[in-house]
């Protein structure tokens, strides 16, 4: 009987190791198979196994589990979430750390120009539709009567490589095909809306290109109220400024200054109190999320609007007065409308 017993401890005991080795060639095979992702399947990847793992937790917590089963599974659920944000976020020695913050690849310095003629710099960024991309920027910059400003192309620039950032490609995308514009625009009750979207071809970005989009996610409330004075962010490229040697854009604090969700002058827009420039039109206006459902959750970040121009008063003594220091700024739900599938028929009157 002892030695039944002793070879079935003997066997449990292989078994166990047997399990440790098998765990030890995931934990390495993982890492490997995340880092041969595009930076966008790494992110889809990290949201999906959050989302997973959440499913598994509510179906324990109402099975007959042991403790150390939950305990078990809460510790490789936290393993396997760093393993993930370190991938994600891995850098090169001597280059960029990897604490580099995923919301400044979400930018995009634009360059506009008619014909070899340079014209202006603009700021935006990147929204993905479902399997489509698009640059969001403000209208003006694709277009404006008032200013005579008629570019026929614009330049972005994208980064290359995930872990050096020194290394970046110039995307050059003509606005027009046919004598037609290839934005998408649009109009509301209060008239032109001053924001516009480009629809990016996958298969004429750079190679590698390194890049983070918001979507349709970013702009749900998720219960959290948006409240007068709230802290916001602006990332952009005020003046053009910027991280040159690793072309990042630069963020700017802001405030909100009107009542938020309430049209400003009967315009689709709100205000913000804050220091801006030119070139940073068409830059993302965000604010960060109280409840995030992980740490390592990319992009805790409300995408409230795209930022426009500067307000001020044309009474005012420029001798005398200071600028109002406030902004225009468009809300981003627009971004819904010009961003539909071509099929469909958006009711705010988005246009080309």
């Amino acid at each position: 009987m002892e030695a039944s017993a002793l070879k079935n401890l003997q066997e449990a005991t292989e078994r166990i190791c047997e399990l440790k080795g098998s765990l030890v060639t995931l934990d390495a095979l993982l890492p490997a198979l995340v880092q041969m992702l595009p930076p966008q399947s790494r992110t889809q990847l990290m949201e999906s196994f959050e989302s997973h793992a959440e499913a598994a937790r509510t179906v324990m917590l109402h099975a007959d589990i042991s403790d150390l089963v939950l305990n078990t599974f809460e510790r490789d659920v936290t393993r396997y979430r760093a393993v993930l944000a370190s991938s994600s976020d891995a850098a090169t020695p001597g280059r960029v750390a990897g604490s580099l913050d995923p919301l400044l690849l979400t930018a995009a310095k634009i360059t506009t120009f008619q014909r070899a003629r340079l014209l202006t710099g603009a700021s935006g960024f990147f929204f993905r539709r479902g399997e489509r991309l698009f640059v969001v920027t403000n209208r003006h910059v694709f277009s404006d009567v008032s200013s005579g400003h008629f570019p026929d192309r614009i330049e972005i620039e994208m980064h290359t490589d995930a872990h050096d950032l020194t290394q970046f490609a110039t995307c050059s995308i003509p606005l027009y095909h046919d004598e037609l514009g290839q934005w998408r625009e649009a109009t509301d009750s209060g008239g032109t809306v001053d924001v516009a979207v480009l629809e990016l071809d996958a298969g004429e970005l750079p190679e590698g290109a390194v890049y983070r989009a918001f979507d349709e996610t970013h702009l749900e409330p998720r219960g959290e109220a948006v409240s007068l004075g709230d802290a916001l962010t602006i990332v952009g490229f005020p003046l053009g400024f910027h991280d040159t040697i690793h072309h990042l854009a630069v963020a700017r604090s802001a405030s909100i200054a009107s009542a938020y969700g309430v049209r400003f002058q009967q315009q689709g827009c709100f205000l913000t109190d804050a220091r801006t420039h030119r070139g940073i039109s068409g830059a993302p206006v965000l604010r960060r999320r109280t409840h995030v459902s992980s740490q390592a959750a990319p992009l805790p970040w409300q995408l409230l609007g795209v930022h426009s121009t500067r307000m001020d008063m044309r009474t005012r003594d420029q001798s005398q007065d200071e600028s109002l220091g406030l902004n225009c700024v468009w809300y981003a739900d627009v971004l819904m409308a010009l961003t539909a599938a071509p099929t469909s028929a958006p009711d705010d009157g988005a246009r080309t």
